[in-house]
């Protein structure tokens, strides 16, 4: 008797086969079907028991949550909905389950709840089949840039230095509650802390994958990554994962090739390995979109919304070019937008992101070449002294998703560009020995895991792609 998943009997046509299968009771009715499923597939199989012969004290024990095992034979299905069922024989309760207080019933719960119980979240069909391509989408990134000849770095997660240069940064430390020494002035004195100085939770890998870049040629990192940004959203995490790639003797046009080329293959490789999971959350998606109002209804279902950045070209355009265009766009002259666009310089929000793929261009875009002062100081200075070789592509439904630019090779500006923006050369000493010892033009991009897998799964709150979300006043689990 060969033990099998739920997904191999279901793909399988050995009918009258002897199988065991193992897995949880998602349903059981008429005293006689079970529902089983063991998370291999979005799809349960139906188990059908002689109820006549079977133990009472057993039949009780098959609960919705109950762990059971089964022994029986494959056979034409005769109800509606699966081809094939599995005639019990044998029947083990493994682990009970009382239904009084399990809290995932087979209903519908709202995702306030399930956050709540994020614990046992994963045992329903909507969050089985979210982290399923959360899964195949990893290996999916790691499969992309293997293939590219990248190199994986595991970039520290204690870090001395805020890469973005925000501040939003969580402070490491060692000292025990108000027993921080301090020094004459009365500041912390982190001299004596575990690592002799101030450190953090990283907020991106990329300034130390640029070091390797710079040996390897091609680096990538993928990890987590965190925010004390006190912002409770549908769009924001404190604790994320980020894909960074970094590539030596690469120039911004590269950097965007790089970008399209590999968001169109992770993609492709989820359309082609999770044709469930994707299909049921393309419905889900669908009946949620009904009770909405029409405006706010989606134009492209999930499917087609996967398959319109698959197979289209990003459009490029300059931040300039769609300054103008916003500025001229009707719902900033109706003053629809909640930040009105008026002048160059302005830092774009969602709602332009998305006004410029959904109604402008009707196809992703990225946008080059933003003013210097809203953006990051490694962000390489054009020539214009005003904009900064960045680039940002921008998605249906979500507007940024990848930020990338090409870096600052050049000793001096770098510097500068550092005092300009009070940025402690000391603490980057590293980096600028970067642009002392064989330098070269250098990009790479971050794209946030958590974007990725939400448009992904059409998911409208990005704490329901992580397996536990971690949020201001939030970390449970």
């Amino acid at each position: 008797m060969t033990h099998k998943n739920v997904a191999e009997i279901l793909k399988s046509d050995s009918v009258l086969q002897e199988v065991e299968l193992k897995g949880w009771v998602r349903t059981f009715r008429s005293n006689r079907f079970i529902a089983l499923n063991d998370g291999s597939t979005l799809n349960n199989i139906q188990c059908v028991i002689d109820f006549e012969n079977t133990d009472e004290t057993t039949l009780k024990r098959i609960t919705t949550g109950a762990a059971i095992a089964i022994k029986g034979t494959i056979v034409e299905s005769q109800g509606k909905g699966q081809s094939v069922e599995v005639q019990v024989s044998k029947i083990t309760i493994l682990g009970d389950c009382n239904p009084d207080e399990y809290p995932i019933q087979p209903k519908k719960h709202s995702f306030e709840f399930l956050r709540e119980n994020a614990h046992l979240r994963v045992r329903t069909n909507t969050f089985s089949a979210v982290m399923r391509v959360r899964s195949k989408l990893s290996f999916a990134v790691h499969k992309y840039f293997q293939e590219n000849d990248f190199n994986y770095v595991n970039t520290p997660i204690i870090t001395g230095s805020d890469a973005e240069g925000a501040g939003e940064m969580f402070r490491v430390t060692n000292f025990e509650d108000n027993k921080a020494p301090v020094t004459e002035d009365g500041k912390i004195d982190y001299s004596k802390d575990f690592f002799g100085k101030e450190t953090n939770l990283t907020v991106s890998g990329q300034l130390e994958a640029e070091t390797f870049a710079m040996a390897l040629g091609k680096a990538y990192t993928f990890g987590p990554t965190f925010r004390a940004e006190n912002s409770n959203t549908t769009r924001h995490l404190a604790e994320f994962w980020m894909i960074e790639p970094e590539v030596a003797f690469m120039d911004l046009d590269g950097n965007m090739d790089l970008a399209e080329d590999f968001i169109k293959s992770v993609i492709n490789d989820v359309l082609k390995n999770c044709k469930d999971d994707l299909a049921f959350l393309d419905q889900r998606l669908t009946q949620e979109d009904k009770s909405k109002p029409q405006t706010e209804r989606s134009e492209m279902s999930l499917l087609e919304k996967l398959r319109f950045v698959v197979e289209n070209n990003f459009k490029r355009v300059s931040y300039t070019e769609a300054i103008d265009i916003l500025r001229n766009s009707k719902p900033n002259k109706k003053k629809k937008f909640q930040y009105p666009i008026n002048e160059w310089g302005a830092d774009l929000q969602s709602e332009h992101e998305r006004y410029l793929v959904e109604k402008h261009f009707k196809c992703p875009v990225i946008l080059f070449d933003y003013p210097a002062n809203i953006k990051a100081f490694y962000m390489r200075l054009n020539d214009d002294g005003q904009t900064v070789r960045a680039m940002d592509v921008l998605f249906p439904g979500i507007g940024e998703i990848v930020g990338g630019a090409q870096r600052e090779e050049r000793y001096d500006v770098l510097l500068e560009k550092m005092k300009a923006m009070n940025i402690d050369e000391k603490e980057l000493w590293w980096y600028l020995d970067l642009r002392k010892y064989g330098t070269a033009v250098h990009s790479g991009f971050g794209l946030g895991f958590e974007r990725l897998v939400q448009f992904t799964t059409g998911m409208s709150n990005i704490r329901d792609v992580i397996p536990f979300p971690r949020t201001p006043q939030n970390a449970e689990f």
